[in-house]
């Protein structure tokens, strides 16, 4: 098992020890390490309090202070240290009206969402068990801490999550906590779309997403999200694991729909992707020629397409039409994007400037289709990207 990032942060538990608190590893971390999985973030738990943490550390970052976490900077790491705490009543499903310090580490275990993250572990790897989470990852079980309705009803986004670690995981949704996670379902749109667009983007690339995926239909819970909720989700099946942008792309493929992006308030960055794979999507049947595919990959290029590739088995399975294998393959991609003599218009030896000295004629809206023109000529080598040789295609190919 991975200890390496556990031995790393040793000395952070050890310095909290020294000073008279207690201080576990906690959380997926734990779990991750009993399942033998990477480990990629160490959370740490303590009795000390946030402003005990700050006296200790000459380093902590106050990142939710007020919620009982301190980032505590160790030789150039980031750790997030939280306090144990419990809760009091929960607002809108989603948030608890208070939150306060306690010093027992079983009662800030009692809090959390499911068993198999209830886990503690001490600097020498003594485990502290007190829901019987191992035996959840032995059965391969996800189960609430505690009654699931309850759990439920203090966070809606809990239902999300365990749905998640189904596909992640590859594990089962114990029948009482599916009940409730059917009972509880609608309190999902209390959340704020950004928490659930975090959890979706995990869920879709999960292992068993397939499974989990008839998980998210069977429960109805598209039907309480923005954007997913004016689409027919049931048309779409995804039994493979694909990034949120390639099946965001799909969805609006499949449902041929305007839908906006903006409801999710995700980034231009994610929306811009998106939209691409979408046109990408669109165009892709009607690729038919050698010269119909060198532009292809110069408009939308080399990475994208693979990308799509990856995932036709997926797009058949949708009933979205695909190019013929015999021209669009792996192969036929790489070489044509090595062969590319430019990568966009600025590397064309001509621009505006240079066709209006040899075309009178004022500039307008014709000027940008010549442009495009020789885009298409040079990038299916008809002609060199050469200035002389472009200036001569314009004066033989440009009507005054």
């Amino acid at each position: 098992m991975g200890t390496k990032l556990f031995t790393q942060a040793k000395p952070i538990l050890e310095k909290i020890e020294h000073h008279g608190f207690e201080a576990y590893f906690v959380g997926g971390s734990v779990r991750d390490y009993l399942m033998d999985r990477p480990i990629h973030d160490i959370d740490i738990t303590t009795s000390a309090t946030p402003d005990e943490i700050e006296s200790i550390f000459d380093k902590t970052i106050p990142i939710g202070k007020e919620h009982g976490t301190i980032n505590v900077v160790y030789e150039g790491t980031n750790y997030e240290v939280t306090t144990f705490r419990a809760e009091s009543d929960y607002v809108d499903h989603r948030r608890p009206n208070e939150v306060y310090f306690v010093r027992d580490l079983k009662e800030d275990l009692q809090r959390r969402d499911f068993t198999i993250n209830a886990i503690a572990m001490d600097k020498d790897f003594k485990i502290y068990d007190y829901f019987d989470g191992q035996t959840a990852l032995q059965q391969q079980i996800i189960t609430t801490v505690g009654t699931p309705h309850e759990r439920f009803d203090e966070d809606a986004l809990r239902i999300l999550r365990g749905v998640r670690f189904q596909s992640q995981l590859n594990f089962t949704i114990s029948h009482h906590t599916f009940e409730a996670m059917q009972h509880h379902i609608a309190d999902i749109e209390f959340l704020s779309i950004e928490r659930i667009v975090v959890e979706l983007k995990k869920l879709i690339q999960g292992q068993n997403v397939s499974e989990s995926y008839t998980t998210l239909l069977t429960l109805n819970f598209f039907n309480y999200v923005p954007f997913f909720k004016d689409l027919d989700m049931k048309a779409t099946r995804i039994n493979a694991p694909i990034s949120f942008e390639l099946w965001l792309a799909i969805l609006k493929t499949i449902e041929q729909s305007d839908t906006p992006l903006s409801s999710l308030k995700i980034s231009n960055k994610e929306k811009a992707k998106i939209n691409q794979y979408h046109k990408l999507l669109l165009e892709m049947p009607k690729i038919s020629t050698k010269n119909q595919l060198q532009l292809f990959v110069y408009d939308y290029g080399a990475s994208n397409i693979l990308d799509i590739i990856d995932i036709i088995p997926l797009l058949k399975e949708n009933n979205i039409k695909v190019a013929s294998p015999l021209i669009f393959n792996y192969q036929s991609i790489k070489e044509i994007n090595h062969q590319l003599p430019i990568e966009s218009r600025k590397a064309l030896n001509i621009n505006g400037g240079d066709i209006l000295k040899v075309v009178p004629k004022k500039s307008g809206p014709w000027l940008k289709e010549v442009l495009r023109q020789i885009e298409s000529e040079v990038v299916t080598h008809k002609v060199s990207n050469s200035k002389d040789e472009l200036l001569k295609w314009v004066k033989e190919n440009v009507k005054i």
